[in-house]
């Protein structure tokens, strides 16, 4: 959408307009619509919005505020901002890669305890009578129960863990690169950028090392731009590696849940009622 966006306005389609040609979902429609700017136009639409998507378009919405306050052109900007996007939507298929098998795994061996219960009734022994009629079999009931809770909860967790925890890295450098193309001083366009992050209910202090960026271009007296871009794709590889990293140590600490509570879990719901069983059928048989 951010691409088409850019080849509208490049093709002298004047902004508001542009908007209203974008037929994905809702929200350009409101945008297109609304007599407001576009960052305080996008804002107001985003209460309906996913998390994750929501995060994207306060990016795009402090973007667009400091491209027109610092007055660069929004057709490259937007290009380089759907660039930007592209990666972060790469890193996240990569991660939702790297967490399916884990994932798989940790729904799998919850149903473990079930199995056990079953299969103790295909070997022809009546389990769930004893489950659920039988002192014993309450107290099963509540462990194995209390068990499997507590192995799905941790579950989760641990994959909620596993999830990046920052879903739009090195924006901050983006911006203050799409401040100072339109020719802004660097103090003013870092000051930009703030306002635009606040403004658009971003972390001001996300990207500490703009500082150092800026002070080297300073030092160096080379263009701020490019060295700014570089390393926001940089924040981008390291985000996206980090997440891998995350997901693929999530295969072995799902093994804690499974070996302190999916197990004995199974052995409380499977294994302790069918040798209940067997043991009273057998007592009742010789007497």
């Amino acid at each position: 959408m951010v691409q088409r966006l850019a080849v509208l306005l490049a093709a002298g389609v004047p902004p508001r307009p542009a908007w209203g040609y974008l037929r994905e979902g809702d929200l350009p429609a409101a945008v297109a619509a609304s007599d407001a700017p576009v960052p305080e136009a996008i804002l107001r639409q985003l209460a309906a919005v996913p998390g994750q998507e929501a995060s994207a378009w306060r990016g795009l919405a402090a973007a667009w505020a400091v491209a027109t306050n610092a007055g660069a052109p929004l057709a490259p900007t937007l290009r380089q901002f759907a660039a930007s996007l592209r990666s972060l939507a790469d890193a996240q298929r990569d991660v939702a890669v790297a967490l399916a098998s884990p994932r798989a795994t940790a729904r799998m061996v919850l149903a473990l305890p079930v199995v056990g219960v079953l299969f103790g009734v295909i070997l022809g022994f009546d389990t769930l009578r004893t489950l659920v009629t039988t002192p014993i079999g309450w107290g099963c009931l509540v462990v194995g129960g209390a068990l499997v809770a507590l192995a799905s909860l941790w579950n989760r967790r641990l994959v909620r863990a596993a999830q990046p925890a920052d879903l739009t890295p090195g924006l901050g450098f983006d911006l203050v690169a799409i401040a100072v193309s339109g020719g802004a001083a660097l103090s003013r366009a870092r000051a930009s950028v703030n306002a635009a992050l606040a403004r658009c209910g971003l972390d001001i202090a996300r990207d500490e090392g703009i500082e150092a960026v800026l002070d080297l271009s300073r030092r160096a007296g080379v263009p701020a731009a490019e060295l700014l871009r570089a390393e926001a794709d940089e924040r981008r590889r390291e985000a996206r590696a980090d997440a891998q990293a995350k997901a693929a140590a999530l295969a072995v600490r799902l093994m804690l849940p499974l070996g302190l509570c999916v197990l004995p879990a199974f052995m409380v719901l499977g294994v302790v009622p069918l040798l209940v069983t067997v043991i009273s059928s057998t007592v009742t048989r010789i007497q």
